[in-house]
Parts: C-alpha cells; structure tokens; sequence
C-alpha cells in the first residue's frame, strides 16, 4: 500500500449529522438496540456510494451528542478522500443517506443538515478549494483505533448480507438475526459500562456518563494538572496515549489552561462514548490529589478553589 518510499497517505475527519425533522433524532435512533443496526448500515452504504468502494473510507467510532450523530472517518488513500469530497460537495452523499436512512429505517423520508470538520477547520467553508480540505485532513491523523461496537455493527451487517442472500423471501431487519448466540447484538456489549454505581469518601453515588456542565467544570478547575489527569486516563483510553496529551499543550498553548483541559475532556468523551463516566474522572482526580474538584463534580460543596 505503500506509494513508491513515500509513507501511505492517511487523514481523518468528524462528519456531523442532524435531522431537520424535529421527529427523527439520529443520537436516539442511534443509542436504541433496535435501530442502532438500520442507521450504521445507511451510514456504511452511504459512505461506499461517495468513494466508490467498501473500503473507501472506515468509520472509527460513531459518537451521540445533541442533536448531532457525529462520526469519525479515517481515510487511508487520497484518491478516496478526494471522491469523498466531491460526493460532499455536490450533495450527493447527503441524497444517499437520506435513500438509504429512509430504507433501512422504514420511514417516509428523512431529511438532514451535514457539517464536516478536520480538527479546529470547518471544511464547508473551503469545500470550492479541494487541496485545501485534502491538506486539513491529512493533518488530522486519526487519534484512536475503530471502536469495537464498530466492529461488532460490521460483522453484524456482514451476516445480515449473508442471511438476506440465502433467505431472499425474509426481509430481514436490522439486527434480527443477532439474537442467535454466536452474534451479540452490539448494544448490550462493551459500550456500556458495567459499574452502576462507585464509592467516594465512603458514599455510594450512580455512575453517569460524563455531561457538558462536568466538561466546562472539569476545565474551568483543574489548572495547571489538566496533563497529569490526563495520564491518569490514559492507561485505559486509547485515545489519549502519548503524544497526544504534549500534542495539546502546544496546540492550545495561547488559548490557555481552560481550553488545554477541555480539549484534553473532549478527546476522552469521544473516545470512550458512554463509557466515559463520572467514577472515571473522579479516579484519575483521586489519584492526582485533586480532592476539591472531585466534591465539586459530585455536587458536595459550592466553588471552590480546586489547585
């Protein structure tokens, strides 16, 4: 795969997606059991139709924040990305997830809103200047493998294909066919976290998933030790393995402490999906002596200074 010495061209982007149908929210539909599969083969079909190819572009991880359904394409030749883009462009692939979110969800139509950005650049803007977009995703490597549920949805879509073709007569719809043993339907697996609840100065509190107010609470207290919980999330988070974590020192250097910790929040958020959760956070907090922020996050006591 390697084009001549030179080192193979891989480059990574976020495409937002967002119903304008006040009735279809894509995170909802996304997070059921029962849908989860119909919107992951629309998204997968669609993203063939705009490079050409199965394997044009791969989807690492499909994140659900209100009211958008994000997902993290990584692309590992120029040549498809470049197709991409021109599918995007021209609103192509916009008309083929509608067609194929409206098939494979049964519904009438589905109309959508779609952004796509490379790191801090919002490429609809420059969409006219081609090389420009290239150069913005090329620069964004991807900062995590494909999430296992990804993998899980693939090889559910595989032998949904495969049993559709044997049994042509039964229209098979999305994940049916998971309820046989040797296929665990995605949604009861590892995204979830197993720990309900979890144990803080001796009181029991639910274990959550992490919220936009933890996010700006996180970032607005914890200072300068942004990077040592950052290491402390590291050894079970892919995503924030070295040198990501120095990577975001420097690139949010002038905008300064605040933006460095949520950026550094953000990557583990989007990362870990529903698994990053509250006891996570407040393990990494404990374990940098950040006790204050910990009770803050926790609801135990009004501000207070955190450093």
């Amino acid at each position: 795969k390697m084009a001549g010495s030179s080192t193979p061209w891989i480059g990574s982007a976020y495409l937002f997606l967002q119903s304008t149908c006040k009735t279809i929210v894509l995170p909802s539909l996304y997070e059921s059991s029962q849908k989860k599969p119909s919107v992951f083969k629309a998204l997968k079909l669609a993203l063939a139709d705009s490079t050409g190819s199965v394997n044009g572009v791969d989807m690492l991880k499909v994140h659900c924040s209100q009211p958008h359904l994000i997902v993290q394409l990584k692309f590992c030749k120029q040549e498809n990305c470049r197709r991409f883009l021109q599918s995007y462009r021209e609103g192509v692939l916009q008309e083929s997830l509608q067609n194929h979110l409206q098939l494979s969800l049964a519904m009438t139509t589905v109309p959508l809103e779609m952004e796509l950005k490379a790191g801090n650049e919002h490429l609809d803007n420059m969409l006219k200047d081609e090389d420009r977009c290239l150069e913005c995703i090329y620069r964004e490597k991807p900062d995590r493998l494909r999430d296992e549920e990804i993998s899980e949805l693939e090889e559910c879509l595989k032998s949904l294909i495969v049993h559709q073709s044997i049994n042509n007569n039964t229209a098979v719809k999305g994940c049916a066919s998971l309820n046989s043993p040797s296929l665990p339907c995605p949604s009861q697996g590892s995204s979830l976290s197993p720990q309900v609840t979890f144990i803080f100065q001796g009181q029991q509190f639910a274990n959550r998933t992490l919220t936009p107010d933890d996010h700006q609470k996180f970032a607005k207290l914890v200072s300068k030790k942004w990077k040592q919980v950052g290491r402390s999330l590291q050894k079970n988070c892919r995503a924030l393995r070295d040198p990501v974590i120095d990577n975001l020192a420097l690139e949010y250097d002038r905008e300064g402490l605040y933006e460095q910790a949520y950026q550094l929040l953000l990557r583990f958020i989007q990362s870990e999906g529903k698994k990053a959760t509250i006891a996570r956070l407040i393990a990494a907090l404990e374990e940098n002596g950040l006790i204050s922020l910990a009770e803050e996050l926790l609801g135990l006591h009004s501000n207070e200074d955190c450093s």
